[in-house]
């Protein structure tokens, strides 16, 4: 019998890897629904060939222009979530939530009812909203898994073992482009160099957040909801190969670390494939990377921003929520030329102090809309500054 999915964010990198790995199995799939918010084209492209019947375009904008595309009932085409039920009447067999930014909250709370399984690679409904996911998650007895590759990591190294088992994990950073550049010549960073991430193909706004170690910052957040350990047993090491993605230290003296080459299809493939245990062709070990690891503690001096893990509350709160939405406005800020890269952090932290903001540390999140409706109150404070 055919695995039954769907994917959200289709048209993102992950999602189209996740295609890749389809299309080599085709006769093992039947993709139920595909969505994407304003890459209409690409979207109708991928139903056609995959013969997809339920697609979700969620910009009005583009969700109108696709229904001028398409003709003879070919796709049956929504512009939002609310008719899951009707698309799915059934549970299928596994989703992979790969919709980019706090928008892909809503949609992947939603679909877990829908779902046995679901794959986020959605930081943003781990990091604002991970208590709402979770009550959503035990409530369908839905199982999850996470994408990321250094969350995937610590997922495959636990193995069922109980987290208080745990002394303190250990999650890798590459440090980007700029580990090895000194801090002085951080006010002449252009954005070309910004970009050029020596061993992610990213999309542009996470690839600034890898030059400045602030993806590293969330990544720790969601370490900490997911598997359920304090702050105090999550450190950084910079890891330029981007080879070993984590590290396990357990209190038995053991200590195990995960190790695959810079690319998000070793995840996926294997989330996909969880119990199937099927064999993914890839490179031999890379012994030479090995014996030349080069782990280091952060340099904190020029990746100031890791010092905010220090003064995050212990529980999930909507400060989480505050602290991305400052820091996707500063980045598209940095990506307009509005600031520089050296201001980009110093804001980041300046701004995050506020104490209109601060006091968000005290509040836990309670549903979706008032995160979103925090997401709108910080924006508009944030356009109130002139930057």
């Amino acid at each position: 019998m055919k695995k039954k999915i769907a994917i959200l964010g289709s048209t993102s990198s992950i999602g189209k890897s996740l295609l890749r790995i389809v299309e080599k199995d085709k006769k093992n799939f039947k993709i139920e629904l595909l969505t994407a918010n304003t890459n209409y084209k690409n979207l109708i492209n991928q139903a056609k060939k995959f013969k997809v019947k339920n697609i979700i375009i969620t910009d009005l904008e583009s969700f109108n222009k696709a229904k001028l595309i398409i003709k003879n009932k070919e796709f049956n085409i929504f512009q939002n979530f609310d008719d899951l039920k009707k698309i799915l009447p059934k549970k299928v067999d596994y989703v992979m939530s790969a919709i980019s930014g706090i928008g892909g909250l809503l949609p992947t709370h939603k679909i877990i009812n829908r779902t046995k399984l679901i794959a986020i690679a959605n930081k943003e409904a781990i990091i604002c909203g991970w208590p709402l996911i979770k009550k959503e998650l035990k409530k369908n007895k839905t199982k999850f898994i996470p994408i990321d590759s250094e969350h995937f990591s610590i997922f495959s190294l636990l193995n069922n073992n109980i987290k208080n088992e745990i002394e303190k994990i250990y999650i890798t950073a590459s440090g980007g482009p700029f580990i090895n550049l000194p801090k002085s010549h951080f006010k002449k960073i252009k954005i070309s160099e910004a970009l050029k991430h020596p061993n992610w193909n990213m999309g542009k706004k996470i690839t600034i957040d890898s030059a400045t170690l602030m993806n590293k910052v969330f990544e720790v957040i969601e370490a900490k909801n997911i598997f359920e350990i304090g702050y105090d047993k999550i450190s950084i090491l910079t890891h330029p190969k981007s080879y070993v993605h984590t590290i396990i230290k357990f209190k038995n003296g053991l200590t195990k670390l995960l190790i695959h080459e810079p690319e998000m299809t070793i995840p996926i493939y294997n989330s996909i494939y969880l119990q199937e245990n099927k064999n993914l062709k890839s490179r031999p070990v890379d012994f030479k990377t090995l014996n030349s690891l080069n782990l280091q503690k952060v340099e904190k001096n020029k990746f100031p921003l890791v010092d905010l893990i220090n003064k995050l509350p212990k529980y999930s709160s909507l400060f989480e929520t505050v602290l991305i939405t400052i820091n996707d406005y500063l980045v598209y800020k940095f990506l307009d030329r509005k600031i520089n890269f050296f201001e980009l952090s110093k804001l980041i932290i300046k701004i995050s102090n506020f104490k209109e903001f601060q006091k968000f540390k005290k509040i836990k999140p309670r549903n979706i809309k008032q995160i979103y409706n925090l997401r709108d109150y910080v924006h508009l404070k944030l356009d109130t500054l002139g930057i």
